[in-house]
């Protein structure tokens, strides 16, 4: 059996050990949190280097990205140094690719509340660019959350070319600064302390990462969609009291639980080693083809 872990800056609270067989081969899937504790992640980091299939960077990103541009977070690679052998994934080439491909497919086939006609706000598009660009392509009209949610700048961005010209100037220096400064870690993903509900009230699609969505989201949310990954069948819920229409993931849900896309990228590049490829663009794109990958969609009201 393939193990995979993912270790994360995130709350312990959401740890979940699964098992799913993906192209016949059986695999374990961890998660562990640290709860924001740097060196606790690059202590386990270190010790699983050898010992796991494959090892998931979770709660912060390797990279930002705009269009071909990237920016590697210095935080983020001091974590994935500690691994000297093992390869570590923090689902950004996933993100890049598969993301598109999902909102593609959604574009065309979730027909309940298209994505033609109508409003969408994307909570950070430099963490999520391949989804960004396939919102932007599909909807009627966009609202970029990069500096309200990062960076506590109340401009909200309505162009991705806004989007990628904020990104060329600060991200070569907010990806230098202490990662907790510009994300929510450890026990702060469960605050709930939301701002700029106009915002979230205004639009009919919500996507980006969980995290922002959850510490934001206005009392109701009657008839909307969100579009995220990284959910908990407590997170379910909860969107379900707060009335959200449709809950859709672009990981698969397993026992409950919607994986970050640390995880999934992490259970390819394990697959792939597993059948003697090397770890490539080109491995990625045939592999993911044999998985045949569909977002999740749960209808909650």
């Amino acid at each position: 059996m393939l193990r995979v872990v993912s270790v994360s800056l995130g709350s312990s609270s959401r740890d979940k050990s699964s098992r799913a067989t993906f192209l016949g081969e059986d695999v374990e899937l961890v998660r562990k949190g640290t709860d924001g504790d740097f060196q606790e992640t690059m202590r386990l980091i270190a010790e699983l280097d050898g010992e796991v299939d494959a090892i998931g960077l979770g709660g912060i990103d390797l990279w930002l990205c705009a269009r071909s541009r990237r920016w590697m977070i210095r935080d983020a690679k001091r974590l994935a140094d500690q691994a000297k052998s093992t390869p570590v994934a923090d689902g950004s080439g996933l993100k890049l690719t598969l993301e598109r491909q999902m909102v593609d497919w959604l574009s065309e086939n979730f027909t309940e509340r298209p994505m033609q006609g109508s409003k969408a706000l994307v909570v950070s598009a430099v963490d999520r660019w391949g989804m960004a660009e396939g919102i932007s392509q599909y909807c009627d009209e966009v609202i970029y959350g990069d500096l309200i949610f990062a960076l506590d700048i109340p401009i909200p961005l309505r162009r991705l070319q806004a989007v990628y010209n904020f990104a060329c100037v600060v991200a070569p220096v907010i990806t230098r600064l202490p990662f907790q400064l510009i994300y929510p870690t450890g026990d702060k993903q469960k605050e709930h302390k939301p701002k700029h509900s106009e915002l979230f009230n205004w639009a009919d699609w919500i996507c980006g990462d969980f995290h922002y969505i959850r510490r934001n989201i206005p009392p109701r949310l009657d008839g909307k969609v969100i579009l995220t990954n990284t959910t908990t069948a407590e997170d379910e819920a909860l969107l379900k009291e707060r009335g959200l229409g449709w809950l859709i993931t672009t990981t698969p849900v397993i026992e409950g639980r919607s994986f970050g896309m640390n995880v999934l990228e992490s259970c390819l590049m394990a697959l792939i080693r597993k059948q003697g490829d090397i770890i490539s663009p080109e491995s990625y794109e045939v592999y993911l083809n044999k998985l045949d990958l569909k977002p999740s969609i749960r209808q909650l009201n």
